[in-house]
């Protein structure tokens, strides 16, 4: 059991799952401010599973877990350096591909739109939100520093 508590005491995890529900909340109040949920399941995915959307639930996570880091292990901490690029990888990754794949959502969505229409066929939609802005990334990454400093210095 002592080894669940530790987990649970640890800063860099708490950080890291703190910024990561912040981010997840911020986003789908702004999400349900912006649409009406049909039901509770849209509210309760829209709060806890959406992706893309502001800010950045990844860029909030992986900027929480490597300040947390550099707070606790130091600059110079191989375990610093690694989180480092983590980081790096996955916030490129939310802007650019998983970005790029959703707009190529859009598009199959618009194309498959007009073909049912013509050929009166069935179409069911794929999703387009899937990855983010770079003011969504910025922002994101912003309140993982924040939230990491506030374990730290709070």
């Amino acid at each position: 059991m002592s080894a669940v508590r530790e987990f649970f005491a640890n800063p860099i995890i708490l950080s890291s799952l703190t910024s990561w529900l912040i981010s997840q909340l911020m986003k789908g109040i702004i999400a349900l401010m912006r649409h009406r949920a049909k039901s509770l399941r849209d509210i309760l995915e829209t709060l806890f599973w959406r992706t893309g959307g502001m800010p950045s639930s990844h860029a909030a996570v992986v900027t929480s877990m490597t300040a947390a880091v550099a707070f606790y292990e130091g600059l110079g901490s191989n375990l610093f350096a690694v989180s480092l690029f983590v980081a790096m990888v996955v916030m490129r990754d939310a802007m650019g591909v998983r970005r790029a794949s959703g707009l190529q959502g859009r598009a199959l969505n618009y194309l498959g739109k007009l073909a049912a229409e013509k050929l009166g066929a069935d179409f069911s939609p794929v999703k387009e939100i899937q990855g983010h802005a770079p003011l969504e990334v910025v922002v994101g990454g912003l309140l993982g520093v924040f939230i990491s400093a506030a374990f730290a210095w709070l």
